[in-house]
């Protein structure tokens, strides 16, 4: 059992295969080099008593249990992470004020996932209401990166891999339902994602968007969404 599971660093994440906020925390302790135990979850069926027991508020993953002690939700795990391990290669930029930027792009980039789960699951105006938000939000996170490399500049960091696991939702599932093109409306966005996804810790961790789509289907499917 997860519980039971011993490793120096005492971690385990409880996660779900396709989940772009579990894949956060998977990327980050890559890149932090972090040995955990990985603890796979039922999500669309009943769910663990582990996971329960360990976020009773929110009963989702992710979940990092270090030493026995539960840490909740992607962002607080990521900050969790440079705190708890202040010897591990940071994902933060040390001054305080450009850390502080970091964190809100990274919180804003929640949007493009959250805008596209309405791009799939509404039609009509309701839709295409979430398809001028999408490309807002795509516009404004292209605008941040400008001509940088990565979001903090030349080192790949916390905006980073915040954002990127939602790349393989947006294309070509999102694109597909909100009748857009990333590298049309974010070039920038989109030759970012490509020199993300040459990293080790995202390549690994990432699945092809085909899978993602795949995915979306049964969930579709599972809620009777036409």
């Amino acid at each position: 059992m997860a519980e039971e599971i011993k490793n120096k660093n005492g971690l385990v994440l409880l996660d779900f295969w396709v989940s772009p906020f579990g894949q956060r925390c998977r990327i980050a302790l890559a890149e932090k080099g972090l040995a955990y135990e990985y603890s796979e979850q039922e999500l669309l069926g009943t769910k663990s008593e582990l996971l329960l027991r360990s976020n009773p508020i929110h009963k989702k993953i992710p979940v990092l249990i270090h030493d026995g002690r539960p840490v909740n939700e992607s962002l607080v795990i990521l900050n969790y992470l440079e705190d708890a391990f202040p010897d591990a290669p940071p994902l933060l930029p040390a001054d305080p004020y450009a850390r502080a930027q970091a964190r809100f792009w990274a919180a804003y980039s929640d949007k493009v996932y959250e805008v596209g789960s309405r791009l799939w699951k509404t039609k009509g105006d309701a839709q295409s209401q979430a398809r001028a938000e999408m490309l807002q939000v795509l516009g404004n996170l292209d605008g941040e990166l400008g001509e940088k490399p990565f979001f903090a500049g030349e080192k790949f960091g916390f905006v980073d891999l915040a954002l990127v696991p939602f790349m393989p939702w947006l294309m070509p599932s999102f694109e597909r339902y909100g009748g857009f093109s990333v590298a049309e409306v974010a070039p920038r966005l989109a030759a970012w994602a490509d020199r993300c996804m040459e990293r080790e810790s995202v390549a690994k961790t990432l699945y092809p968007g085909d899978k993602v789509d795949e995915f979306i289907t049964l969930l579709k499917k599972k809620y009777g969404i036409e």
